[in-house]
């Protein structure tokens, strides 16, 4: 278990076991882009099952369809992002993905701001999600 707090959001509705969910998603988000850019490499057609061509497999389908999923969740993190605090969106995003505290950034707003607006990006997120 990490030593970071969780955020109250008893405010907006949102429990601990959920904001720890949202959190979660959050933190997955380089995975998702380093993923959704390995779904472009090259494949062949894999054989499986059947000789006669009952098993074919299309794996470039299923890494498109992977892209695809992948690229929603990017998406989700990035749109909510804009929408809970507009031009703040890549701070709000480094330390939402990468756990980076207020501190460390230097955005252009104070401390307690920020967390607000930090907030507001989770009540949304558990809005869309």
């Amino acid at each position: 278990m990490s030593n970071k707090r969780d955020l109250r959001l008893d405010q907006f509705g949102i429990s601990k076991h959920r904001y720890r969910e949202l959190s979660n998603f959050c933190l997955q988000y380089k995975e998702f882009i380093a993923e959704k850019n390995s779904c472009y490499d090259l494949s062949g057609v894999a054989i499986t099952g059947m000789p006669h061509g009952t098993g074919v497999s299309d794996p470039t389908a299923n890494k498109a369809e992977r892209a695809y999923k992948l690229g929603r969740n990017i998406e989700l993190i990035e749109q909510t992002a804009i929408e809970a605090c507009g031009e703040l969106y890549p701070y709000i995003i480094k330390s939402v993905s990468e756990g980076i505290p207020w501190e460390y950034l230097s955005p252009p707003i104070g401390r307690r701001q920020f967390y607000q607006e930090r907030r507001k990006f989770f009540y949304l997120l558990s809005l869309k999600k």
